[in-house]
């Protein structure tokens, strides 16, 4: 149970009924406070600007969320070393375990282009899950010429066997944001990838990429 969101709501019920009482702009039910929230909302003043290091320099804001991007991806990789007790070489393998699971079986073009990763890299870690069981290579029945990866049942019960201390990792690395600001940020985050996804399903090279990418922009 979210108890920070619990607290947040208690907190702008009781803000509307000492509003709505010495006012009484509203009727004093739900309906009378979902008006006065989308009031409030609308009223709100624009948030200041965040100061960042460089930034009376010159430092631009792509230039800060590059690298606040790069330094959140390190302190997860970080975190998630102590999972398992070093059953997992990576992070990378839990992550492909999950994207299995969650997405069902997969040609293995599909499973690293689906984890932005390069494909020489997605062998490997593809080949170490095969080496240890946690998945296999099937061919389909569609198309006996193309071949699916699938999680297998060992696969299955090691990623349950550790899915809490992934969870836990998971917790540690959202910190101290509240509900809404992690709502927040997935919006943000998910419009970010759906603009490069496009781009990266592409399969250019990595400069061509760069320029075609930056083009769209201007």
């Amino acid at each position: 149970m979210n108890f920070d969101l619990i607290k947040t709501v208690v907190e702008l019920v009781q803000q509307f009924m000492e509003q709505n009482e010495s006012k009484a702009m509203y009727s004093n039910d739900i309906h009378g406070f979902t008006e006065w929230i989308k009031a409030s909302c609308k009223n709100s003043p624009e948030p200041e600007e965040p100061y960042w290091i460089g930034k009376e320099s010159g430092r631009s804001s792509d230039s800060i969320i590059n690298t606040l991007l790069i330094r959140i991806g390190r302190y997860a990789k970080t975190y998630s070393r102590s999972i398992g007790n070093s059953v997992f070489s990576s992070q990378d393998d839990f992550i492909y375990l999950i994207s299995l699971k969650n997405m069902g079986a997969m040609t293995k073009m599909e499973l690293i282009r689906h984890n932005v990763q390069e494909k020489a890299s997605g062998i490997l870690i593809i080949n170490r899950l095969i080496r240890n069981g946690w998945v296999e290579q099937t061919i389909s029945e569609e198309d006996k010429r193309t071949k699916h990866i699938q999680i297998t049942e060992k696969g299955l019960s090691v990623l349950e066997e550790h899915m809490e201390e992934i969870r836990k990792a998971s917790r540690v690395v959202v910190g101290n944001l509240t509900h809404s600001e992690q709502m927040l940020l997935i919006a943000i985050l998910s419009k970010l990838d759906e603009f490069h996804d496009s781009f990266y399903l592409m399969n250019l090279e990595a400069r061509y990429l760069l320029d075609n990418v930056y083009k769209s922009l201007n």
